[in-house]
């Protein structure tokens, strides 16, 4: 199973509330924290929503 990690680049201030709950889920909130998610689908679904807040990068066997 593929890893990506997840990293906020940009603020929340003047977003929707439903992509607040969407970073929050991620375990995300504040500018560059990131965190690393086993691909899913509902993964994708969650990134598609926040793409324009957030940069994902794919972690090449780091399962550690």
């Amino acid at each position: 199973m593929s890893t990506v990690r997840v990293t906020q680049t940009r603020s929340v201030i003047g977003q929707t509330e439903k992509h607040r709950g969407t970073l929050r889920s991620l375990g995300l909130g504040r500018i560059g924290k990131s965190r690393e998610h086993a691909v899913s689908r509902e993964l994708e679904g969650k990134l598609r929503h926040v793409a324009h807040l957030v940069s994902v990068t794919p972690l090449d066997g780091k399962d550690a």
